[in-house]
């Protein structure tokens, strides 16, 4: 009998309604002969009463508990919302089991808030799927190999659903979220976005790597090893959702030629770009190793990188902006900090070795007469760096020269 995995994040768990259509939908996939094993997010989003940032803000304001302390903390929103699950399922008759995650074998390493998965040991949950039962599974959450509980951080549900998918060789991982799939830009920016049909891998985990949050890139690099199908569809409408595979289904399947040359619009706020001009006299080298070695040793995560022959420009998000700026004081170096950035980026696999792409780029900026700050590409995306007050009517001006509302 095939397997599905279905994962359900917060805000389809959030109420008693809300979790009702969640066991239909569950229901119906047992009715079609399916193995089903549900991944839960905690129930709703911050201030809703066991969402992981409320169980953190009842710390007391000055406490900073250990970190092992701090995922035993995390690991209950989905604990509870797995169990309320688990016995509403069994409400409609249909035998259910709750496991967590070191129940279920989920089996990681030691990075407290965000560790990664090793492996899965599945029996158990293969002999509660063999016996006839639902397998519900806390998602965000594992065991170390040495007993401790830990945490997957963000998306660490939709990796917690890709590992068993993988583990389990599911027919398809089926991401439940509140969009009715992957769409060509964010809807509240672009009114004529459209929801689309298929994504490859790549593309996918390239979207979600520059600013959509529909699905963690983590999760789907997982999935990817073993060429099990992802689905990202809505738990509030009965639309098939965005299907994400590599595209190329069977030894005989022929490749169709894709209707756009561009799947999608992606942005990213909250971005400060850094400069470095060269000192006369200092080897470029030299003060290159040292400016990235003084980032790295503070575990300032840097991006767009461009180094020219009068300087040397990345950028960083803004809440750690201050702090590299007087890091690199520190070093030596006299930063120019341009604050309040923001990186918009056009992902196609369908664009490599296509020329004149990063033109019409370039010619959709200039049309909307908005300045470029800085540049980048590769095989499948374009991105670049304007003011964030420019954020929304860059990405409405690519959307509309690469026709994806249409």
């Amino acid at each position: 009998m095939a397997v599905i995995v279905q994962k359900f994040g917060g805000t389809s768990l959030a109420t008693s309604e809300l979790r009702k259509r969640v066991v239909e939908i569950i229901a119906g996939t047992v009715r079609k002969g399916y193995q089903v094993v549900v991944v839960v997010s905690a129930m709703g989003r911050n201030k809703d009463p066991y969402a992981t940032d409320t169980l953190l803000n009842l710390l007391p304001s000055k406490s900073t508990p250990p970190s092992r302390e701090l995922d035993l903390l995390m690991s209950c929103g989905e604990i509870i919302a797995g169990v309320l699950l688990t016995a509403e399922v069994q409400e409609v008759g249909i035998d259910a089991v709750f496991l967590n995650g070191e129940q279920a074998g989920v089996i990681t390493d030691e990075e407290y808030g965000n560790a990664h998965i090793l492996y899965v040991k599945p029996q158990r949950v293969v002999k509660n799927l063999e016996n006839g039962k639902v397998v519900v599974v806390a998602g965000f959450q594992g065991v170390s190999e040495n007993g401790e509980i830990t945490t997957l951080g963000r998306g660490g549900s939709d990796t917690t659903a890709s590992a068993l998918g993988v583990a389990l060789n599911a027919e398809v991982i089926e991401i439940f979220t509140d969009v009715d799939g992957i769409m060509t830009a964010d809807p509240r920016i672009v009114d004529n976005a459209r929801v689309l049909a298929a994504v490859t891998y790549n593309e996918i985990c390239q979207l979600a790597r520059e600013g959509a949050k529909v699905i963690h890139p983590r999760a789907v690099e997982i999935a990817m090893q073993r060429n099990i199908p992802l689905r990202v569809r809505s738990t509030f409408s009965d639309s098939a959702g965005t299907l994400v595979t590599n595209l190329t289904i069977g030894p005989d399947a022929v490749k169709i030629s894709r209707d756009h040359l561009i799947t999608g619009i992606t942005q990213m706020p909250d971005i400060t770009q850094i400069r470095i001009n060269h000192v006369p006299g200092v080897p470029r080298d030299e003060a290159e190793l040292k400016i990235f070695r003084a980032m790295a040793l503070a575990n300032i995560s840097v991006d767009f990188i461009s180094v020219d022959q009068e300087s040397v420009k990345f950028t960083v998000s803004r809440e750690v902006s201050e702090r590299a700026a007087q890091i690199l004081r520190n070093t030596g170096f006299e930063p120019v900090m341009a604050y309040d950035c923001a990186k918009v980026a056009v992902v196609g696999a369908a664009m490599t070795g296509i020329p004149g792409v990063m033109a019409r780029v370039v010619e959709a900026l200039t049309e909307a007469r908005i300045p470029i700050l800085q540049c980048g590409d590769s095989y499948t995306n374009i991105w670049c760096l304007v003011k964030r007050e420019h954020m929304e009517k860059a990405v409405k001006a690519l959307h509309d020269k690469f026709e994806l509302g249409s």
